[in-house]
């Protein structure tokens, strides 16, 4: 059973992730402790609420730090929603903020005549083949957002997009980093899937 570090930084429901990871098959760690993430099998970036909230929180818990080290050691790293939008270079939500920066490009706003936030099921379009995503293609999961990467500048690392008012970013990789839009610890089974596919990834760390 593999170790994954959930990063701790005092937003949102962080212990939802914790427990999906659990029911995946995960030994899952709600924690801030370094020495903790850094023995970690894996790590897992959540995030619920505004860019410019998630990222401050991050800086001044020093979780940003500890977050850059980890994905720098190769471990699997998972951002989820706000935690995907994190690790992007910046946000059109908050533009007087600087994300992480480990993947490129900006996030945008969802684009006009779709209703903001996208708070619904939406079934995902696997672009890219990964074992992150198998038996996926086509799977609903659960999206709470009105913001999102930009598609333009990214089409080299988007594995999966959904349609909302045109193709939508759903999720991307690169390299050790792998990044949702959709919620998995909401999206019942196919979560649960997807969750089962990064603890695997984990066990071999």
């Amino acid at each position: 059973m593999p170790t994954i570090a959930v990063l701790d930084y005092g937003i949102g429901n962080l212990r939802s992730a914790q427990k999906a990871l659990e029911r995946a098959g995960a030994d899952a760690v709600l924690t801030s402790d370094a020495e903790v993430i850094h023995s970690a099998n894996g790590v897992v970036l959540p995030g619920v609420g505004n860019f410019g909230k998630c990222i401050e929180a991050l800086r001044k818990t020093g979780i940003d730090r500890i977050a850059l080290d980890a994905i720098e050691t190769g471990r699997p790293f998972l951002g989820i929603c706000i935690g995907m939008q994190l690790l992007f270079e910046k946000s059109e939500e908050s533009p007087n903020h600087q994300g992480l920066g480990v993947l490129p490009g900006e996030i945008r706003i969802l684009p006009e005549g779709v209703k903001r936030p996208q708070m619904q099921w939406n079934s995902i379009h696997v672009r890219q083949p990964t074992p992150m995503l198998e038996g996926l293609d086509g799977e609903w999961l659960y999206f709470v957002h009105s913001y999102a990467a930009d598609l333009s500048t990214n089409n080299e690392i988007v594995v999966a997009t959904c349609s909302y008012g045109g193709d939508v970013v759903a999720a991307v990789q690169l390299d050790n980093i792998f990044a949702t839009q959709f919620h998995p610890e909401k999206s019942s089974d196919a979560g649960r899937d997807f969750l089962q596919n990064f603890v695997a990834a984990c066990k071999g760390r």
